[in-house]
């Protein structure tokens, strides 16, 4: 039934603004939607067409070979060498089923793994890196190779590539220089310094590998493929070949490296050594022992070899002792406290003091090495005969002054880290009033800071704790007339051909004042040990036709364990350039060990030829 049209009841104003706003907000609706297809299909329709081209292509990273590190002479001391690879490209591999796991049944017989455990490396190398071949075995031997081309038709996806892999042609010599290249880590990726490299890549970890690292990466190449929806592999479409790294030339010289690493390893195994110019700060050879293979490390270590090169009861091989241990120096610190004594005024290169052979110092006695009384003795003698009571009577007196011992210690490079372009330098310890006395209100000793600590000091004894490294940069500082510098093994960074692309500056030497009468007379004392009568290396360097002057060191370490033998050379004399500190922590009185080692060393660095060290001298 239908009502007549004037019966019909009116449209409302309510029902009318209703209507309105819908109308409004459907038609705002419906121009969005045009707006939006007009933009992705004109405006976006290239990009998003790029997109769709680009989920259709893969990239498969090629890793490039790293530069090369040479030294001073151009001998080339770590390369890359060529490797057969076996690998499985995943194109061409069985699709997961019976026929996958054939093909690796027949590879673990061939390589003598487990198929299983093959199978799952596979498969997580393709969930990191999909497309990209995965590695099955690095240096693959010929026999093996031969076998896998022979039978292709039965190992389907199974290919030989050529690779290259870090090469460590000396081995042992120069390791702990070199450091150590490996995979690059998850955590690594998040610093700026690995920006650019991707999860896979092989980085320096350690070393010159580790600190120059920058330059020594070269740039991946990739191969671009083509898939289908289904990220099927289709074909290869371009070829962007991987960019060697920049060489690295090194200040250290091959033969003086060689020949510090053979005197060393004469000994009892565990110690360490370095050769710097003491103007310019540039390292000729740095050593550590007991060293370690870096090959190692050129594929994946395994756990059972990195436990053997860190175990403390192995000598820890991997332990760089030149930067990172931390030892009492015994008569070696001695030139420290004759800087502090000098330059402070406490006395002058002509005071002499009376050495019976002991003196009582806080109701304790201090006793020369053997007892030995060297009467009355200055600075000169006193440097030169190594009198322990002289050096007691000095801490004693500096410890009345306050701090001025440790204070001179820090200004020649003790007690801080010297800048050396290595990582992992531990910075040592100096150790001081203030430090002793806030672990005893710590409770973290049983004693607050009394005058036998400073006496102790005074001979690199007691809590002093330094590397051969900073004792290299204080002798330095004194021989070159107070410039503390920075050491430095990069030279330069070249290219393949050996041009100079950028030459690698030192931090600028901190200057510290010593007046040329206090260097002097340390230099005289210095000379006289190694040929005066008396002197406690001048039996081990008679006939040496080089002058050098030194300071023998003997540090006790107690609770049974034999003494650390030290010695530091400064040669040629007078005419500094070069020092050389050796230690040896078993080798006894310095005389007897270090010293022989350093006459070795300064006769590969002087090229004298068949040269033999002496034993023997006073001891310190």
């Amino acid at each position: 039934m239908y009502l007549e049209s004037d019966r019909r009841p009116g449209l409302t104003p309510q029902l009318a603004m209703r209507i309105a706003v819908l109308s409004a907000i459907a038609l705002v609706g419906f121009a969005a939607i045009f707006f939006r297809l007009w933009y992705l299909q004109v405006l976006s329709g290239d990009r998003y067409l790029a997109e769709a081209n680009n989920n259709r292509i893969r990239e498969i990273r090629v890793q490039a070979p790293r530069g090369e590190i040479l030294d001073r002479n151009g001998r080339v001391l770590v390369a890359n060498r060529p490797s057969l690879a076996l690998e499985v490209t995943p194109d061409k591999l069985p699709p997961a089923g019976p026929r996958r796991r054939q093909v690796f049944k027949r590879l673990g017989r061939i390589l003598r793994v487990s198929p299983r455990r093959l199978e799952r490396s596979v498969e997580r190398q393709f969930k990191a890196m999909p497309f990209a071949a995965a590695t099955l075995r690095q240096d693959v031997p010929l026999p093996v190779v031969a076998y896998v081309l022979e039978h292709q038709d039965r190992l389907p996806g199974v290919t030989v590539e050529r690779v290259f892999l870090r090469s460590y042609p000396y081995r042992e010599i120069g390791a702990h220089l070199f450091g150590t290249v490996g995979e690059v880590t998850a955590e690594q990726l998040k610093q700026d310094r690995y920006r650019g490299v991707q999860m896979g890549d092989r980085v320096g970890q350690s070393g010159i590998e580790y600190e120059y690292d920058r330059f020594l990466r070269g740039r991946n190449g990739a191969n671009r493929v083509q898939v289908d929806a289904l990220g099927r592999f289709k074909g290869e479409l371009s070829v962007r070949r991987p960019l060697q790294g920049r060489n690295l030339r090194l200040s250290i010289d091959f033969d003086v490296q060689r020949a510090g690493q053979q005197a060393l390893a004469s000994g009892t195994g565990r110690g360490a050594f370095v050769v710097m110019d003491v103007r310019t700060g540039e390292v000729v050879a740095l050593g550590s022992q007991p060293s370690f293979d870096p090959n190692i490390f050129a594929k994946v270590v395994r756990a059972s070899d990195y436990r053997r090169l860190t175990d403390p009861l192995n000598g820890a091989p991997l332990l760089n002792r030149t930067i990172q241990s931390g030892y009492p120096t015994g008569s070696t610190f001695k030139v420290v406290t004759a800087t502090a004594a000098l330059e402070t005024g406490l006395i002058t290169p002509a005071t002499v003091i009376y050495d019976p052979g002991s003196i009582t110092i806080g109701g304790l006695t201090f006793k020369n090495a053997g007892g030995k009384a060297h009467g009355a003795v200055d600075v000169r003698r006193a440097l030169t005969v190594s009198s322990d009571v002289f050096f007691y009577r000095l801490g004693a007196d500096l410890n009345a002054r306050g701090t001025a011992l440790q204070k001179w210690a820090h200004l020649l490079g003790l007690g801080r880290r010297t800048g050396i372009d290595l990582p992992g330098e531990w910075e040592g310890l100096v150790p001081s009033p203030a430090w002793r006395n806030r672990l005893f209100r710590k409770r973290l000793t049983d004693r607050p800071w009394t005058v036998g600590d400073n006496v102790n000091l005074a001979v690199g004894q007691g809590d002093l704790r330094a590397d051969p490294v900073q004792l290299a940069v204080a002798y330095a500082t004194i021989a070159n007339g107070g410039r503390v510098v920075v050491p430095r093994i990069g030279l330069r960074v070249e290219d393949a051909a050996g041009r100079p692309i950028q030459d690698l500056q030192a931090p600028p030497a901190r200057t510290v004042r010593i007046s040329p009468t206090t260097r002097q007379a340390i230099l005289d004392g210095l000379r006289g040990a190694t040929s005066a009568p008396g002197g406690t290396a001048t039996p081990v360097f008679q006939g040496f036709p080089i002058p050098v002057a030194g300071k023998t060191g003997t540090a006790q370490k107690g609770a049974g364990r034999p003494d650390q033998s030290w010695f530091v050379a400064l040669a040629p004399w007078p005419d500094i350039r070069y020092v050389v500190v050796v230690t040896d922590e078993a080798g006894g009185f310095g005389a007897e060990t270090a010293a022989p080692m350093a006459r070795r060393i300064l006769a590969a660095l002087f090229d004298v030829r068949g040269d033999r060290a002496r034993r023997g001298g006073a001891p310190d």
